[in-house]
């Protein structure tokens, strides 16, 4: 059970990660103010740690990881593009991404829980991802 609830974490953070590195990718060109462009690129390159180590972990466990469902992704996708074409602020690109914040989060503590079994180190990264997207939420907050 233990290695069943492990690989299925992993797998859920893995896809999360995938969604926020697209999501910052999809609204960087929209960015104006350069401390939110510095903002937005560091929590990609801790994102992109993060990965890195759930990668190797999923590894170990023989297990390919798990691309972000793909309906999810395009309306994402589509809303960001609409909201962005009417108005392509740094407010906009904020409430964007801190709706992505708290989507996650919300995603991310539901696997937690329901993934009780995961060994601690799984529930351990879970939870630096938890906290990447809580504090990207708050940084930008002055950008809402």
């Amino acid at each position: 059970m233990i290695e069943k609830d492990t690989i299925r974490l992993l797998r859920e953070c893995d896809a999360g990660i995938k969604m926020g590195i697209s999501s910052i990718d999809d609204v960087m060109d929209y960015v104006c103010a350069e401390m939110f462009r510095m903002c937005l690129k560091n929590c990609k390159r801790e994102h992109e740690k993060l990965q890195d180590r759930i990668n190797t972990l999923l590894r170990q466990y023989e297990d390919e990881g798990k691309e972000p469902n793909p309906i999810s992704k395009g309306m994402s996708w589509i809303k960001t593009n609409l909201s962005l074409a009417v108005d392509n602020s740094d407010q906009t690109v904020a409430d964007l991404m801190t709706e992505g914040c708290n989507m996650g989060v919300k995603s991310l503590s539901k696997y937690l829980n329901q993934y009780r079994a995961a060994s601690e180190e799984a529930k351990g990264l879970c939870c630096e991802l938890i906290s990447l997207e809580e504090k990207l939420a708050k940084d930008i907050r002055c950008y809402l």
